[in-house]
């Protein structure tokens, strides 16, 4: 019996990046079947597929284990981030946000004037660099950011859009890239010393293919991969408690079953991100107007359920204040009380399981805040459930 082998160039197969080509051995003037030749085509493109996830996985890990993010912190610091660097003050241009751009170095100013922390135990991390924002973000998405344009949009500040991109780098994404390096040594310092606070951070409309919210870096999902690598962590709850839906981390991780996402949040504002909402394993929605108790009551069922249902090695919480009574943007009704005892049972219970957890202070568009958050920290010092090194 003679055979033919002819080769069979597809629209996929060309745009592999090595050269393939399907090979069709048949008895003469016979064809190949409708159905097989497409399992075929299925099948390469599947291992095309699979290879091309590898080799980015191998890249992504390859970028981590270069990183300079993660280093060594004396004890005599305690895992409390934050550098001056934070803090956004750019001609005025950034009170045209009602986010209050200085709050982490006020924070951090209420922490020392109330003899709560001492300057010097203060962590200051690194910046990130392009090749550590690689690790999840795209390498188009890090160019978009070179448009003005686009970064008033993630500003959500229109003016921004006529000032020199080198100008934006270093007053608005500079800071920003600052906080994320925080982010991520956060996750090392609290697996070694059972909890950090990082005072900036908690970008959580962000992806890392879109920004937006005043989020242009995705740190809590850079925070999580590095923490898969140089950690050994294998399974990660984000609680998020910001009054608005966590979608960027939502979308990163939506096939991710390592990582366990409850997040309360006022489903009548922005973003009504109804896509990134499947991806909620926990949603709790709380409606605008909602009070301190009961909120704290669906808080408390709601870890309950999560202690029942995951069992991580590592917490992120997001600790948005834009929950206030008063906030403008989170339309919520919680006090500055109801903040504290809030953010001291997600401490309790990340203690009670002996898991390490990072805080992150995200949102907040009241001036009020910063003394909220510093009070609230003190208090979870007081509760012993972090020491800050002196007797708050």
């Amino acid at each position: 019996m003679n055979y033919q082998v002819t080769p069979i160039p597809t629209e996929s197969t060309r745009n592999l990046c090595e050269s393939v080509a399907i090979f069709r051995v048949l008895p003469q003037n016979q064809t190949l079947s409708v159905s097989l030749y497409r399992y075929i085509l299925t099948t390469m493109s599947s291992s095309a597929s699979a290879s091309s996830d590898s080799d980015e996985e191998t890249l992504r890990r390859s970028r981590i284990l270069k990183s300079k993010l993660y280093f060594d912190v004396p004890l005599s610091k305690v895992p409390v981030i934050y550098a001056a660097s934070y803090d956004i003050a750019f001609l005025g241009i950034e009170k045209l946000h009602p986010f209050d751009s200085t709050k982490w170095g006020r924070i951090c100013r209420f922490l020392v004037s109330d003899g709560a922390l001492h300057r010097s135990c203060i962590v200051e991390p690194l910046e990130a660099s392009k090749d550590d924002l690689l690790v999840v973000h795209s390498e188009s998405y890090l160019n978009s950011l070179k448009s003005s344009a686009n970064v008033a949009m993630i500003m959500e500040v229109p003016p921004v859009a006529l000032f020199p991109n080198c100008l934006l780098q270093q007053k608005v994404l500079h800071p920003f890239r600052n906080q994320v390096g925080g982010t991520i040594l956060a996750a090392k310092l609290a697996k070694e010393r059972g909890w950090a606070i990082n005072v900036g951070g908690g970008f959580h409309h962000c992806c890392g293919e879109k920004g937006g919210g005043f989020c242009a870096y995705a740190d809590i999902s850079l925070c999580i991969h590095y923490a898969f690598v140089q950690l050994n962590v294998s399974r990660v709850m984000i609680i998020d408690l910001d009054a608005h839906q966590g979608n960027g981390h939502e979308l990163d991780f939506a096939n991710d079953r390592r990582v366990y996402i409850l997040d309360m949040y006022n489903p009548g504002i922005y973003p009504f991100d109804y896509e990134a909402r499947r991806y909620i394993d926990q949603k709790v929605e709380v409606a605008s107007g909602t009070t301190t108790n009961e909120y704290l009551k669906k808080l408390d069922e709601a870890l309950e359920v999560a202690g029942h249902t995951f069992d991580p090695e590592l917490v992120v919480y997001n600790a948005g204040t834009d929950i206030l009574d008063g906030d403008p943007l989170g339309r919520l009704k919680i006090s500055p009380d109801g903040i504290a005892n809030r953010d001291e049972k997600v401490f309790r219970f990340a203690r009670e399981r002996n898991i390490p957890i990072v805080m992150l202070t995200s949102g907040g568009y009241m001036k009020s805040s910063a003394r909220v958050i510093a009070d609230s920290i003190i208090n979870l010092s007081k509760k012993s459930l972090i020491d800050l090194g002196k007797n708050a």
